[in-house]
């Protein structure tokens, strides 16, 4: 199974925007630009929302069905190790495999002298095009990186064969996720991790390294730019190197995790894809329910009673609520109003604090991080929130769309 040059993962923490998430891609394609949509969910993200994997497929199917979508698209198991994927066997055709947290481990010698052997043989100081300096791959560095590493790359192999017996060879998307650490990956770290990849066997189609700067969910990107755009070059550079070195599929792509809402660096990311010709996996999650509630916070009193209740709840479990998300959030909660501020706000102004638009004074990023991870509440209210959904479906609807679209789609991929 071949992943396609641009893909874009779109979450639906409750499934009931497919058909608007997909409406974008749709209008994308109108003007030329052909982005695969690969429907994402998390197993803890289904815990929360107690929903079930096949609810997910039966969301993109539907969408597809009633739009007429003729393109491909995907069902992204996404961040999964052993103990949790074997739910997601029957539903999804894309797999990513979360190794984070074996980064560090230590790993048995196995496997130690193919890998050297495999980067020996490219040489000392390996001639990769446009990157930004030279690496040098000295052995004592190579096991120095494979000590880091390599536990990570076994268990995604022990993963990968765990889904390939399940499913069979090239009949599902593979990637490979480390981006959830403490310090990015440098390109020798990359390029060994890819030889070891290779070494393991695994037919890796995208690698999510983790890169300079916080990528925070639901807000822009805070960290240097020039050295972002350095770094995610470079690594365009190695994985170009590693398809032809290491014999991994020539459709292998990097992947931006965290990727809604990083406008700062879609500019940058734009212009190196399309000058090395590479392609590119933005996976995005949140963003979608984000627009639900500002949405309904603007679209009449019953849905801004709601949105202040989540608000006010949100506030009141913000240590429950945060702590999942630590690593990928950062909330000034000197910037957060009361609930009773709130309370007494417009619906248009709750919405504006929101909405991420850095153009409107009222936008305020603490506000909307904060309800990003408060979807939970969303979640135990059940049909009450379902029924409003429903209810304001037409308006939402466009929400989603727009924001797919003009925000993300046309900014990164046009």
């Amino acid at each position: 199974m071949k992943l396609e040059k641009y893909s874009m993962g779109i979450g639906d923490r409750f499934c009931h925007q497919g058909k608007a998430q997909l409406a974008a891609f749709v209008e994308a394609a109108k003007r030329g630009i052909h982005v695969t949509p690969v429907w994402n969910k998390s197993n803890r993200e289904h815990l929360i929302v107690h929903s079930e994997p096949a609810s997910t497929r039966a969301e993109a199917d539907d969408a597809v069905k009633s739009l007429g979508w003729k393109g491909a698209f995907r069902v992204d198991a996404d961040h999964i190790g052993i103990k949790t994927v074997d739910r997601f066997l029957p539903v999804s055709d894309f797999f990513t495999i979360d190794v984070a947290d074996f980064i560090g481990k230590p790993a048995t010698e196995y496997g130690l002298d193919d890998l050297v052997k495999l980067v020996a043989g490219i040489g000392s100081k390996p001639a990769i095009e446009e990157i930004s300096r030279p690496i040098e791959l000295s052995p004592e560095k190579i096991v120095a990186v494979a000590g880091k590493y390599l536990a990570a790359v076994k268990e995604a192999g022990r993963v990968y064969k765990h889904i390939e017996a399940s499913k069979g060879r090239n009949n599902f998307i593979t990637e490979v996720s480390m981006d959830e650490t403490d310090q990015p990956q440098t390109p020798e770290e990359l390029l060994i991790i890819l030889a070891a990849i290779a070494c393991e066997g695994i037919p890796v189609q995208t690698i999510a390294p983790k890169f300079t700067g916080r990528f925070n969910k639901g807000v822009d990107y805070q960290g240097n730019l020039a050295k972002f755009e350095t770094e995610f070059n470079d690594d365009l550079a190695v994985v170009a190197f590693a398809i032809r070195n290491f014999g991994l599929p020539d459709d292998l792509k990097l992947s931006v995790h965290s990727g809604s809402d990083k406008f700062s660096i879609y500019a940058p990311i734009h212009n190196a894809v399309r000058r090395r010709h590479a392609g590119l996996h933005l996976k995005t999650a949140g963003t979608t329910w984000l627009e639900e509630i500002a949405a309904l916070a603007a679209v009449g009193p019953d849905g801004l009673q709601f949105a202040r209740e989540i608000y006010a709840g949100a506030v009141e479990h913000f240590d429950e609520l945060c702590a999942p998300y630590s690593s990928v959030i950062d909330i000034q909660r000197s910037k957060l109003p009361s609930p009773g501020e709130v309370n007494i706000w417009s619906g248009d102004e709750l919405a504006a604090a929101i909405r991420h638009d850095s153009q409107n004074a009222a936008y305020n990023p603490a506000v909307r991080q904060l309800l990003h991870v408060g979807y939970k509440l969303a979640a135990q209210a059940g049909r009450r929130y379902t029924d409003l959904l429903e209810k304001h479906a037409e308006y939402i609807g466009k929400c989603v769309t727009t924001n797919i679209l003009d925000r993300h789609l046309l900014k990164i991929f046009g």
